[in-house]
């Protein structure tokens, strides 16, 4: 607490006792000009600070710099964040860790912290109370403001859904007893996962967590996810709001484009106003990796200035022209899955090839494609080429799938 003393004086806290110092809601307090959102009978910070991108040392992803990192969440909460988003996989295991011991030098009531049951890996599905217990135990704390479901997806929609495992049955149980406050749930996966996975339990989901962004609105199927979610009555929380930091510096061409609407607005600025634009999202997540991200952010959120219908169109304009730079022009006819020998999914294995091009990499074609048999994979093309003689794009599906084999096993 002394390392934070300085703060509580700026807040009030002058010559007061350490009890009034706890029961203090600095949830409520509004550093600055920070935007909140109502969520339940909470306000929540509009920006909520994550915590997988954590400044480090030395480019090791696991040597967290936690001076920096606590000079960072030091200024984001006296300017009104207070919202942490953490998990047990984050910094290679260390940003559970790091919270923990950061937030633990400020009243627990003064922020709400929020982690993630581990699905992404199968071999932790078997036992929930360990894994929470441990969560409980890095955190430094007696609950969690939010959890969620980690990463709903192809891979692991089987094990979360599985009665042996028993994992949603702990996590109501932890949420009955009050370890857990608010349960929700994180995806990448494609609608129909979605869909098996809301049928099951989006009774008692109160949140969903979304990759959100302008570029992927259309392109993986941003739009869509959202409107699904809602039709169960869940708001969304944002995740990857720049896409991994690839939408804070455009080509030339298309800033013109942008500055010649809004000509002070930075790039990052545009990604975050697309968002305010959106009524269901009531919390966007950035993961900070140093000051001045943090404080541009913060400045953004200061504010709320959406996009006009005009300015919308032009941003999904330029997302349409960047995709379709290396995207194949599949527009899911289907004509090609009536003639392939293999009865592969043509059409979905091409949406994955473009997002895995675009992306140079990354793990959403590989998690997804470690849920499909063998024998449904791109390797599984025998090159017959009686697709592309239907295909209505000329797409040489062929070529793609032996180019999209080759990607993978890099």
């Amino acid at each position: 607490m002394n390392r934070n003393g300085e703060f509580f004086r700026k807040i009030g806290f002058t010559g007061r006792g350490i009890n009034d110092i706890m029961s203090y809601e600095k949830k409520n307090f509004k550093g600055d000009n920070m935007l909140y959102n109502e969520f339940k009978s909470l306000k929540l910070s509009a920006l909520g600070m994550g915590c997988m991108r954590l400044p480090c040392i030395g480019g090791d992803n696991s040597a967290i710099d936690m001076e920096a990192s606590r000079e960072m969440l030091a200024y984001a909460i006296e300017k009104g964040i207070n919202y942490f988003d953490t998990a047990w996989g984050y910094h290679n295991q260390q940003s559970e860790r790091a919270m923990g011991e950061l937030l633990g030098e400020y009243p627990r009531d003064s922020f709400y912290l929020a982690t993630k049951f581990p699905g992404y890996d199968l071999s932790l599905m078997k036992n929930p109370p360990a894994i929470f217990e441990e969560q409980l135990k890095r955190c430094r704390t007696d609950y969690f403001d939010f959890y969620l479901f980690h990463n709903v997806c192809e891979k692991n929609i089987d094990g979360y859904l599985n009665p042996e495992f028993g994992i949603f049955e702990y996590l109501m149980e932890q949420k009955r007893i009050g370890k857990i406050k608010h349960l929700g749930f994180s995806t990448h996966g494609s609608l129909g996962t979605m869909k098996r996975f809301l049928d099951a339990y989006g009774a008692e989901m109160e949140f969903c967590q979304l990759q959100v962004n302008w570029l992927d609105w259309d392109f993986q199927n941003a739009k869509a996810k959202i409107e699904l979610v809602g039709s169960y009555g869940i708001p969304v929380w944002v995740m990857e709001p720049v896409r991994g930091g690839s939408l804070v510096k455009l080509e030339p061409e298309y800033e013109e484009r942008l500055r010649a609407l809004r000509p002070e607005a930075t790039m990052a600025e545009w990604a975050f106003r697309f968002l305010q634009g959106l009524p269901s999202v009531k919390m966007t997540l950035s993961g900070m990796s140093n000051f001045e991200q943090l404080k541009e952010n913060i400045e953004t959120y200061s504010e709320e200035k959406p996009l006009s219908e005009r300015e919308t169109e032009v941003l999904l304009g330029i997302a349409r022209e960047k995709i379709a730079k290396t995207a194949l022009p599949c527009t899911s006819c289907r004509y090609c899955t009536e003639y392939c020998p293999r009865q592969l999914d043509i059409p979905w294995l091409i949406e994955l090839y473009n997002e895995h091009v675009y992306s140079g990499g990354g793990f959403i074609a590989p998690m997804a494609l470690s849920a499909v048999d063998k024998d449904k994979l791109p390797s599984a093309c025998v090159g017959c080429r009686a697709c592309e003689n239907v295909c209505p794009q000329g797409i040489r599906i062929s070529e793609m799938m032996s180019d999209f084999t080759e990607r993978l096993g890099k």
